[in-house]
């Protein structure tokens, strides 16, 4: 399931309020021992651009 939603984050990055969409329906599906596996994987490529979606979803 990690793998699926790093290929949508990646498809979705173009648009702010769809990656913060996708990326808070990924926090739900997930197993709690992917999510910091994610983190570090939209962190690192998505850092740049998504930084204030990343950490707003993060903290919930």
């Amino acid at each position: 399931m990690l793998r699926y939603t790093e290929t949508i984050l990646q498809k979705v990055s173009f648009n702010k309020e769809l990656f913060k969409r996708e990326l808070a329906k990924a926090m739900k599906w997930l197993q709690k021992e992917d999510v910091p596996l994610l983190k570090a994987y939209v962190v690192l490529n998505f850092g740049n651009t998504h930084h204030d979606v990343i950490n707003e979803v993060f903290k919930r």
